[in-house]
């Protein structure tokens, strides 16, 4: 602190010489002139028609605009610098301005192209200025070599937590240090982000989704790793970090558990947005559950049915229990009629106009042809059922099936054809003493 003090003492000395004061005045004539050139140019405000047409050229515009007040500072300053050269004068204050502003010219730069490879829509978006400053101020201060005496002043202020000191620098560092990281992770983050946005083979929401889990990962980790640069001890957070973790990890087990099924659907590929499934538990064609895979989010697959009905289903569950996958390699699905004839006609005639109905619809299959056979000899009369494959199952499945049974019932009415009913007889018998 008392070397601090004591340059600044000498300074202030070196200031009030009138060579000084001259120079200080030019600057701040200067400063004034690139503050007023600056307002009268954002007074137009194109970045908006710049934003909304985002181009090499446009950025370039933007660039400009954003640094016009420095550009003008450094050329006013550079001006009357040169001037004072011409009349053999001292300008080592504005030599020195010249090149802070200059200085500061390429840092504001060098945040705005950082934040065009982020994005528009990072965080760091409408603080270009503030961390021009701060990222300017630490390096002016190594330009002045005065950075060694404020940092000693700042480690001189602070208190005593048990056997550490925690002091004004310690904590600027620890902040500077963990927004670095946080920075550096939102860039990582977001050209990661682009990576995974050029896979049109996944759903959007499922990409956006994966976009944000890497990037609250990547941001976690760099707060610890800025936190371990900073010097701060990690250890003592350990038991606390242990307790806060089994906690979670009882209280989020379901959720968790979703998220990791969410990424193994994604990675097998075994559901995928446009394919038709239906949750059962028994094989073959039925139509519970059935519905069609509109996304598949982090946590569950949205499933709507032909009823318009949108299922948020677990990706747990698809993962745990059977899912029949109608589109999976081979959109053909056979589908099964079951009909009950009557003992007194003839089976054959039965099966034939059973061909038949299956014959005149246009999204039966003929390849492989439809095939009726008889199944068993029932109580109330021949069981038959009728096979054929369908290409279309995502059009529906139950209005094939009404299809065919209509044309069924109109053949067997016109060809005597009897579905029998089946029926029961009860018999009550009184007790003789009754």
């Amino acid at each position: 602190m008392q070397e601090l003090l004591r340059r600044l003492e000498h300074q202030l000395e070196l200031l009030l010489a009138p060579i000084a004061l001259m120079q200080l005045v030019a600057l701040g004539l200067a400063l004034l002139g690139a503050f007023a050139i600056g307002k009268r140019v954002h007074a137009t405000d194109p970045t908006r028609k710049i934003s909304d047409a985002p181009g090499f050229q446009n950025r370039i515009a933007e660039a400009l605009f954003i640094v016009t007040p420095h550009i003008a500072a450094l050329v006013l300053t550079a001006a009357l610098g040169g001037i004072f050269h011409l009349w053999k004068q001292e300008a080592a204050i504005l030599d020195l301005a010249t090149t802070l502003i200059g200085l500061l010219l390429l840092i504001r730069l060098g945040v705005y192209i950082f934040r065009v490879s982020v994005g528009d829509r990072a965080p760091i978006k409408g603080w270009g200025n503030t961390i021009s400053l701060v990222i300017w101020s630490i390096l002016a201060l190594h330009t002045l070599d005065w950075f060694e005496p404020v940092v000693e002043a700042l480690d001189s202020i602070g208190i005593r937590a048990g056997s550490s000191k925690i002091t004004l620098w310690s904590v600027l560092k620890v902040i500077f240090t963990v927004t670095l990281f946080v920075v550096v992770a939102f860039w990582l983050a977001r050209w990661l982000e682009r990576r995974l946005m050029a896979l049109q083979n996944v759903a959007i929401s499922m990409r956006l989704g994966l976009a944000k889990s890497v990037q609250a990962v990547l941001v976690g980790l760099s707060i610890l790793l800025g936190l371990n640069a900073a010097g701060l001890d990690l250890t003592t957070f350990n038991v606390i970090a242990g307790a806060i973790g089994i906690g979670l990890g009882f209280g989020l087990q379901a959720i968790a558990s979703n998220f990791v099924s969410g990424f193994v659907l994604l990675m097998d590929r075994s559901i995928k947005p446009g394919d038709v499934i239906s949750f059962t538990g028994t094989t073959g064609t039925t139509t519970e559950g059935f519905g069609w895979v509109q996304e598949l989010r982090g946590r569950y697959i949205v499933v709507r049915d032909r009823d318009g009905v949108e299922t948020l289903v677990p990706n747990q569950h698809a993962i745990t229990n059977p899912v029949i996958n109608w589109s999976y390699t081979d959109p053909r699905v056979r589908l099964k009629l079951p009909v009950r004839v009557s003992y007194d006609d003839d089976p054959d005639v039965a099966m034939t106009l059973l061909l038949k109905a299956a014959e005149g619809h246009k999204r039966i299959l003929r390849d492989p042809t439809p095939v009726a056979r008889l199944i068993a000899f029932g109580d109330s009369g021949l069981e038959l059922e009728l096979r054929f494959w369908i290409s279309d199952p995502q059009e529906g499945v139950n209005n094939v099936r009404s299809d065919v049974n209509l044309l069924i019932w109109r053949l067997f009415k016109e060809n005597g054809i009897k579905i029998p009913v089946t029926q029961q007889e009860v018999s009550v018998k009184g007790r003789k003493d009754a």
